[in-house]
């Protein structure tokens, strides 16, 4: 098994390499694991003790980040090594400084695996979420360095509980404990003799509660829809969502909209303005509203009226998280494609949310279906019906979006359950 894993390795490898002839973001990839071991030597000095910390990309690194920031402020005499595998998530973060070095990780193979150890010699290895290395695994456990998998959740149809996993099972066994998100793992991984488990939750609440708190106004937005209409964020949106809701959004006139594409260029944007506009300047780019805001350099700062726009188009990365805070009802999209992104920072600031049908991988979505919090929709006719119940009836409104914010709270605390199991000891 481990020579098919291994040649799966190298054919995975291969196929990466054509195809970086093509593709920019795998072309990025394979330049930067090249560079990895090189960056390595150069930063890591063999006194320093090291925690590496992997996700594999930048939805995994905001799951670990409040392990990592409460390291780096408690745990001083640890350097933090983030690695990530996915281009979306190391030219993202490649500059975050809450670590003392970011790298891509180079493919798993033995030899690979070997030399990462061997320069960085990890004190402590933590893994966010769904990441299972065969090779590092195999590494670290021979050299006794402790490893965790923090926020991870397991289902029925993976690998490690079909007959021919056994080989993935045994890996399960090198983590010293595996954090997990609920009960229904657990029971999965003690079904497989693993009980090396701790139900911890998921790390995801409390940094969604982080940036709640630390959020910063946008010019112009508390006048967007104030008073006047209620105002939906549609938050990563992709264009199978758009063709959900952009026909409700043009037939009631009366709700505005924030719409921020999970990727765009500019013929997207314009693209969508296009689709979005009733009558003419009822729809602009973030960065053109926001303009409105800014002072002219004579010192005049009349308020300008946003009234007359209906519809924001953002056309810009980093500002999804703050732009909730100004909703009446968020709508988060992926559930129409490949899975939904982040539910969470949007049920932080107490609205309900609405988003499509692939939801099954996160536990968050079946959690506030239950409480009333979030809705599933997978046609255009049943986003109508959830948006009109919500924006006519302020009693459904207001108590789903209670139901939203409570749940966030109830799961709030992996952070701390996990680093001091994992950081408050004596031989850190």
């Amino acid at each position: 098994m481990n020579l098919l894993y291994n040649l799966g390795i190298s054919l995975f490898s291969l196929g990466v390499k054509i195809a970086s002839l093509r593709n920019p973001k795998v072309r990025k990839m394979v330049k930067g694991q090249a560079a990895t071991m090189e960056t390595l030597r150069n930063t890591v000095s063999p006194d320093e003790k090291y925690v590496w910390v992997h996700a594999a990309s930048l939805g995994e690194f905001e799951q670990g980040r409040p392990l990592i920031e409460r390291l780096r402020r408690e745990r001083p005499d640890l350097k933090i090594a983030l690695t990530f595998f996915s281009p979306s998530g190391y030219e993202v973060r490649h500059n975050y400084n809450g670590a003392d070095v970011v790298v891509y990780l180079p493919l798993d193979t033995p030899g690979n695996a070997r030399e990462f150890l061997d320069i960085l010699n990890p004190v402590t290895a933590i893994f966010v979420k769904y990441e299972f290395w065969c090779n590092y695994l195999t590494q670290l456990h021979r050299r006794g360095i402790p490893t965790y998998i923090i926020s991870a959740i397991f289902r029925p149809g993976q690998i490690f509980f079909k007959p021919w996993g056994g080989m993935f099972r045994r890996r399960l066994g090198y983590y010293k404990t595996l954090y997990v998100q609920d009960d229904n793992s657990r029971d999965l991984l003690s079904g497989i003799g693993i009980d090396n488990v701790v139900v911890a939750g998921d790390t995801r609440f409390d940094r969604v509660t982080d940036i709640m708190s630390s959020t910063v106004g946008i010019s112009g937005m508390y006048l967007f829809g104030y008073k006047y209409h209620p105002v939906i964020v549609f938050g990563s949106s992709w264009e199978a969502d758009e063709a959900v809701y952009i026909p409700w959004l043009k037939k009631n006139p009366h709700v505005c909209a924030v719409i921020a594409p999970h990727e765009f260029d500019d013929a997207r944007l314009e693209s969508l303005r296009s689709q979005l506009t009733i009558r003419k300047g009822d729809t602009m780019m973030l960065s053109e509203y926001e303009k409105m805001f800014t002072p002219p350099s004579n010192g005049s700062c009349g308020l300008p009226n946003p009234e007359g726009i209906r519809v924001i188009i953002v056309d810009s990365f980093g500002l999804l998280s703050s732009l909730y805070r100004y909703g009446t009802i968020a709508y988060v999209g992926g559930g129409f494609g490949h899975g939904i992104h982040n539910l969470n920072e949007a049920a932080v600031y107490g609205m309900p949310v609405i988003f499509g049908p692939k939801h099954q991988k996160f536990k968050e979505a079946a959690g506030l279906i239950d409480c009333g919090g979030g809705f599933s929709i997978s046609s255009a006719e049943q986003f109508s019906d959830i948006a009109d119940t919500l924006i006519s009836d302020p009693a459904s409104l207001e108590k789903a979006g209670k139901a939203a914010g409570a749940y966030i709270k109830r799961n709030l605390g992996a952070t701390d359950r996990i680093f001091n199991d994992i950081f408050n000891t004596d031989n850190r």
